[in-house]
């Protein structure tokens, strides 16, 4: 049996539980700026139709007497390390899939921690106790059914779909709600016929694979109750990237740049996360016209320090001289290589030393914030000017 383990609207959850008087308001995490985008909103502001992802003017409207702030990342990053911990303590194989969610395979673990139900009880309790938070969980035999079921009785929610049970409630499933079918396919497979999952199994193969290549075959096993795709604990970050849309379409270089050096400072950490080195560093820019440009290039010898990243993004950016104003700007790592891999030593080896002299820098300023706060120290580059800081 396989759990889903999702955690109840976490970053509005984490931020009432660090600040008890937000309890029971209508609280919106995200960009407070006129273009930020909701990250995640409290159930009280969710019946008002607030979302994730949904353009914070548009939830403002909605909600007009919601109390809005931003995302504390690595608060949440904190709190999501305790629950990932406490999840490893029930099954040596768990997936993480976001800072709030995970998989687990409990196959194998029922004399140490009773029938998947009873498991699933006990990690709730367990995360309540350590972080104070509820989470939802869904049990079932196939990967996509615990993922689904995790969704139905939120928040604080347990559902359990035993081997016997699978077949009447995928008959029972609107195809809708299945992973990976968004609104064209959706269509098409109304235009088929098909509401429910179940549906699907009465179709012939060729006409699935016609209409919709490699994932009419996918729609069709998970029909007939086949999920073969596992529980992956070796999966690990392919990139990592730090974006902003900002207050206002702008070409000016100093400010994208002043952008470019809080994301470089974010990715860096990521990279110290994961205890690796990126060999491609990338830049994305949106225009003002929606257009989107990526560029990218190799970091050589494999980088991880803020200061290199932000040096090859600057220089991506000056050599693209975007010919319309820019919305979004964003950095990215990729192509990772472990953090101590050997590599071939540098001709230039002052170069060499002066890389990982601010790499030590990078760790003592994050063990400086992790023991007394973000806010105790920072680049003054990035402090608060009569022009405003970068929007994060």
């Amino acid at each position: 049996m396989i759990l889903h383990v999702d955690m109840d609207a976490f970053y509005a959850s984490v931020e009432q539980l660090d600040h008890p008087w937000l309890k029971g308001e209508c609280l919106i995490v995200g960009g407070t700026s006129g273009r930020g985008v909701v990250a995640a909103a409290s159930y009280e502001a969710r019946r008002f139709g607030v979302r994730s992802a949904m353009p914070m003017i548009e939830a403002r409207r909605r909600c007009p007497q919601g109390v809005f702030v931003r995302p504390r990342m690595e608060r949440y990053q904190e709190v999501s390390a305790e629950v990932m911990g406490i999840l490893g303590g029930f099954s040596p194989r768990v997936e993480p899939v976001s800072i709030d969610e995970a998989f687990l395979d409990l196959g194998g673990t029922e004399r140490l921690h009773g029938a998947p139900a009873v498991a699933a009880r006990t990690i709730k309790e367990r995360i309540r106790q350590a972080v104070g938070l509820s989470c939802s969980i869904g049990v079932a035999p196939q990967r996509f059914l615990a993922k689904i079921a995790s969704d139905l009785e939120k928040p604080d929610g347990l559902t359990v779909i035993g081997p016997e049970q699978v077949i009447g409630f995928i008959d029972r499933l609107a195809v809708a709600k299945v992973p990976g079918v968004g609104p064209k396919t959706l269509a098409k497979l109304t235009g088929m016929g098909v509401r429910f999952l179940g549906d699907v199994r009465r179709l012939p193969a060729p006409l699935l694979i016609r209409a919709f290549g490699s994932f009419g075959t996918r729609l069709l096993e998970l029909a007939q109750g086949v999920d073969p795709t596992p529980v992956s604990p070796e999966t690990t970050a392919q990139s990592i990237s730090s974006e902003c849309t900002l207050e206002r379409d702008t070409r000016d270089v100093a400010l994208l740049s002043r952008c470019l050096l809080a994301q470089a400072d974010e990715v860096a950490a990521g990279l110290r996360r994961e205890a690796v080195k990126a060999r491609t560093v990338i830049l994305k820019i949106k225009h003002a016209d929606f257009t989107l440009a990526t560029r990218q290039v190799t970091a050589s010898p494999p980088a991880q320090s803020s200061k290199e990243l932000f040096r090859l993004a600057v220089r991506l950016l000056e050599a693209h001289r975007p010919a319309l104003p820019v919305r979004l700007i964003g950095l990215g790592a990729s192509g990772f290589v472990p953090a101590n891999a050997p590599r071939q030593l540098e001709v230039f080896a002052a170069a060499n030393a002066s890389r990982q002299e601010w790499e030590r820098v990078d760790q003592t300023l994050e063990s400086i914030r992790r023991k007394f706060g973000k806010a105790v120290i920072g680049r003054a580059t990035l402090a608060d000017d009569p022009n405003g800081s970068p929007p994060k």
